[in-house]
């Protein structure tokens, strides 16, 4: 669909697809197959040197999964992306897939707690070190911050779970002064309410299980590639060199760069990590994911909606300490808003509550319609204690720097009835407190 600029609403539904190409089938089919046939020894060659694209095996690639590829890239103004089977799985094998041999990675305090322990259990073992900035708000502690062998920024456009908004123009500009990518979760967002690559970021990352998704009953991942970073400046060797995997039909080996021009990094993560890692989407799962995609603008334009109201209560409850939300009258993130995300900065977003251990276990034990669960981007309303659960694997000091006190609680707007919400956070606030 890339002769017409065609709008957001209309690649949603339509971006990666042709019907003629698949016996005229209206919704996307369900290619649940291993294997495909190859046809001759011909057609093998014309496929294994990439002159005829096509499909061999389902862990490199599968035509339901490449619908949702497509979609979401033409979605993302990308040049190319590669679904996996978690957002966990994204996000390592996009930093394996920088820093594999050894290196560094610069982020923040801010992040998803299975990431921070993941950051911190797994990666040093695998050679690559992580680095991280106090103030995610100081773009010159950015700059302090990158060392010789640093090889990317990873950041989270809106944090989890406070919903602090990451000033991607600037901190990209920090990263391309030094030749390294930017690299942006943009899970809390989703490609409708921002798109990363449009302010200098290289390269982002989903969690599809979440909005992108939306129904709560599929776990995938998204990686998505930009066009403009310069993987051949120097700094990244594992993309220049060649390799005997990606000869050509006349038997000449090459790069990753030279067999993927335009989407080398993706190319490279199918062709090693995907591969031989095997986190792979299967292909009823990348069809979930498509049918919830279908309706992505108008949940999210509806759960903004609901979170703008809910949080105008919380504004005027007395057991209420704090609100991080954007959109909140204090928030120090209004202006990075209105900037980055005018139609609306996510529905998921954190508050203190007063009291005791005891009255906030209460409170969460007594709401009846907001689910008690670790997700979020859900159509239903979900409520969880960060401290406890989402960040539980944090120690205390750890806890503290990415500011989860343990009051904490988040919340994830759904597509309820607003007022049935507030009414239910209400009553659950008055058991908390008789």
């Amino acid at each position: 669909m890339s002769e017409v600029n065609y709008g957001f609403d209309t690649l949603k539904v339509r971006a990666g697809y042709n019907p003629k190409d698949h016996n005229y089938a209206v919704s996307v089919p369900i290619y649940q197959t291993a294997s495909y046939e190859l046809g001759d020894t011909e057609r093998f060659e014309r496929l294994r040197s990439f002159s005829e694209l096509g499909f061999l095996y389902t862990r490199i690639g599968n035509p339901t999964v490449a619908v949702l590829e497509q979609r979401v890239a033409a979605l993302d103004g990308a040049s190319a992306a590669i679904a996996v089977a978690s957002g966990m799985a994204a996000i390592t094998y996009t930093l394996l897939n920088i820093a594999e041999g050894g290196g560094r990675i610069l982020t923040t305090h801010q992040l998803y707690g299975g990431t921070v322990d993941n950051f911190k259990k797994l990666f040093p073992k695998f050679g690559i070190s992580i680095d991280k900035v106090n103030n995610p708000d100081d773009i010159e502690e950015f700059r302090r911050g990158i060392r010789e062998d640093t090889k990317a920024i990873y950041i989270e456009s809106i944090s989890n779970p406070n919903a602090i908004v990451a000033d991607l123009e600037a901190i990209a500009l920090a990263a391309h002064e030094r030749n390294i990518p930017l690299i942006v979760d943009n899970t809390f967002a989703t490609p409708y309410l921002l798109n990363p690559l449009k302010y200098g970021a290289d390269i982002v990352v989903y969690s599809a299980t979440k909005a992108i998704n939306g129904h709560g009953n599929v776990i995938a991942g998204l990686i998505v590639e930009g066009s403009n970073f310069d993987w051949g400046n120097g700094k990244f060797p594992q993309f220049t060199e060649s390799h005997y995997l990606l000869r050509d039909s006349s038997g000449r080996e090459r790069s990753f760069l030279d067999a993927f021009p335009t989407s080398p990094f993706t190319g490279r993560i199918r062709m090693n990590y995907l591969a031989y890692f095997g986190a792979v989407l299967g292909p009823f799962d990348a069809y979930l994911v498509l049918l919830g995609l279908e309706t992505i603008s108008e949940r999210i334009q509806k759960q903004v909606s609901n979170t703008d109201k809910i949080i105008k209560y919380l504004e005027e409850e007395e057991h209420v300490l704090w609100i991080k939300h954007p959109s909140t009258k204090s928030s120090p993130y209004r202006a990075l808003a209105e900037k980055y995300l005018p139609k609306g900065a996510g529905a998921a977003f954190s508050f203190g509550i007063k009291g005791t251990e005891s009255q906030i276990n209460k409170f969460l034990n007594s709401v009846r319609l907001f689910s008690y669960q670790a997700n979020v981007g859900d159509a239903r309303s979900l409520i969880i204690n960060p401290p406890k659960v989402t960040h539980g694997e944090l120690q205390s000091d750890a806890q503290k720097l990415a500011d989860i006190t343990p009051e904490n609680i988040r919340l994830s707007i759904g597509l309820e009835d607003p007022e049935d919400l507030i009414a239910d956070l209400r009553q659950a606030f008055e058991k908390a407190y008789s």
